[in-house]
Formats: C-alpha cells, structure tokens, sequence
C-alpha cells in the first residue's frame, strides 16, 4: 500500500464540526513547469509557499527514509521506490548522477512522465492540503503553444479534477491574465502582461481586465538551461543552478563560458517573445483603440536574473509595435505574481 509522508506546510488541522456555516474561503495556485505557488490571504496580507514542481525516485531503504524523515524533506513511499519531491529534489538527482523528473513540459503535463500528476497531487497537498470546508482555488493556466490546443484542455481538466478531488471548487486562470489582475491595477487593467516561466513565456494583452489576445512561447527557462548545457557540455541542473546564483548577471560582461551560453540564450528568449507580440498584434482584429499609452509588465522566475529588465525593455523600445508602450517594468514580488493574480481571480469570480 502506498504511504505519503510530508514535513511543513504539508501537516494541516482537521476542521471542527459544527452546524454554523462555514465561511467562503479563496486561495491561487500558479502551477508552473519549474514550481507550484499557493497564495492565500491571512488577515489582509497574501501570504506564499511553494514547491519545486520535481521529483526523483530512489530505491526503497529503511536508512534512506529514516533520513528523509529526520531531515522533514517531502517524499512518498510506493512499493520499492521513494519519491523525493519539491524544493530539494535537486539535491538527490545531483547525488544519483542524473536529473529530476519533471510531471510538466513547455507548460503542459508532460506525456512522457506516467507519475506527472500523481506528483503534482503530491506537492498539492504538501502546499494547501484537502479543502476543510467552503473553499475555492483559481488555478493558472498556460496558453496552447501552437498546433497543442487539445493538449491544453486535457492540462486544464486534468488539473480541475485533481483540485476538486481535494474537495475544491476550482476554476482556471490564463498566466498572462494573472500577471495583470497583480500588476496593473493602477492602469485599469489595461496593459500588456508577460510571465516568464520555466516552460512558456506567456503574453497577455488586456484592456481593462478583459483579454484581447493571450499567446505564449516555448523559448523559456528550460530552453536556456538546455541549449546552454548542449554548447559547454554540462547538466542542465548545473546551467539551472548558476542561472539562479547571484554571481549571474545579464547586464555585466561574460566572464565564463557558461555567462557567455546564458546570455546568448538569454537574448533570443527576449527576441522571441518581443517578436511574437509584434506578429500577434498586427494580425489581431480584436485590439481596441487606446488613448494612452500601455505599460508592460513581466515576472517569473526566468526574469528573475539581475539585468533582464534594461534587455527586455530595449527590445520593446526596437519593436515597431503598433500600441504605444508608456514603460516596462518587473512586477512586484515577481516571483509570486501569478499565484496572486490567481487568488485574486477566485476572489473575483467565484
């Protein structure tokens, strides 16, 4: 029989019975390619945990696991194998010589991993646990890289049924769109939102709160790490790693090979989506007319590195886009926008 064990935010309280109505409850969850965010309010705070969206597996052993439970890392026990998920999967997939399992490919469950959302259910429940009562979650959602829209909607209704077996009434969220409902308040939600994930790189461009057109591309963080590794021969763990070091910054001279392969491919995830919103705009029929210029927004976690703004913003400035663009700036809490923009979707709309 399979057993589950997890450490932290994993272990919740039973809710109290009682005949008094329970009160309504939201919570986000930006359930990405790299991590899984939750967002929930405490008091009037939003509050986040989060989860690398990963995993190993390792042969069954007593030791192992008394270790793994000493230690209060997250993992799961089924049959002969332990499961090792979340924030220090890496860590084994470094000792074992290889990498992590990913339950998510470029934005979408990945066909080739059979546990992709037996892990994610996993690191779920690690993150909110069950629903104790009258509890709704907005989930983000990518949109369909090109030629993959069935792909989507297996994604979305895979991951609804997950939520709601938790006890959840769930609805989705598009990624670009959750990006605007954090970062664009001030602009009456009119704007061009960008999140830059692990995956996809999503676009939305919304007038006030309303999507005129959502696109995405596959040139994201998992593309950098890969192409970086493949020309200096290392593990894309290791690119990954570095990327995210703060000895790494795209504004400063490459001083390594590996600065040199990051920033190259640095470069061409910016021209890719800049070029994509050009094309996505000039053949949009739908794109009302503005008065104002528009400001442009981005987060997550590729963006994250020191220096990416001033490249991104300079590409904006070159492109002969057809909206006039006020400024370009990182959201706040870039990290955690997403799961923000989707707990302020279910606190919205359901």
């Amino acid at each position: 029989m399979a057993e589950t064990r997890t450490a932290g935010s994993a272990k919740r309280k039973a809710s109290a019975g009682g005949a008094a109505k329970q009160k309504v409850t939201y919570k986000g969850l930006d359930l990405g390619t790299s991590r899984i965010v939750s967002a929930q309010m405490d008091g009037d705070k939003a509050v986040f945990e989060e989860q690398r969206n990963a995993f190993v597996a390792l042969p069954y052993a007593k030791m192992t696991l008394a270790t793994l439970e000493q230690e209060g890392i997250l993992h799961h026990v089924e049959d002969d194998e332990i499961l090792v998920f979340g924030n220090r999967a890496d860590e084994f997939a470094n000792i074992m010589g290889g990498t992590m399992r990913r339950p998510m490919d470029t934005g979408l469950l990945n066909p080739r991993e059979p546990r992709n959302l037996q892990v994610i259910d996993l690191a779920v429940r690690a993150l909110i646990g069950p629903a104790s009562g009258d509890e709704r979650i907005s989930y983000s959602i990518p949109s369909a890289p090109e030629g993959r829209e069935g792909e989507l909607t297996y994604h979305e209704e895979a991951l609804r049924e997950v939520l709601e077996d938790l006890g959840y009434q769930a609805a989705s969220v598009n990624e670009g769109l959750a990006v605007v409902y954090t970062a664009l308040k001030e602009s009456d939600f009119t704007g061009i939102g960008m999140s830059f994930g692990g995956g996809l790189c999503n676009v939305c461009v919304s007038f006030l709160g309303m999507p005129v057109l959502n696109f995405c591309t596959t040139h994201a963080g998992d593309y950098i790490d890969l192409k970086a590794a493949s020309v200096i021969g290392e593990t894309p763990t290791t690119v990954r790693q570095h990327k995210e070091s703060d000895d790494f910054d795209l504004g400063e001279r490459p001083a390594t090979a590996m600065d040199r392969a990051l920033s190259i491919y640095y470069k061409d995830v910016i021209k890719t989506v800049v070029e994509a919103l050009q094309q996505e705009l000039l053949e949009t029929k739908r794109m009302p007319k503005l008065v104002l210029p528009v400001p442009v927004v981005f987060a997550g976690g590729t963006a994250a590195v020191k220096g990416f703004g001033p490249l991104l913003e300079a590409a904006v400035r070159e492109a002969r886009l057809p909206v006039e663009i006020s400024d370009v700036r990182q959201a706040k809490g870039a990290l955690n926008t997403t799961a923000k923009g989707s707990l302020l979707a279910a606190m919205l709309n359901m």
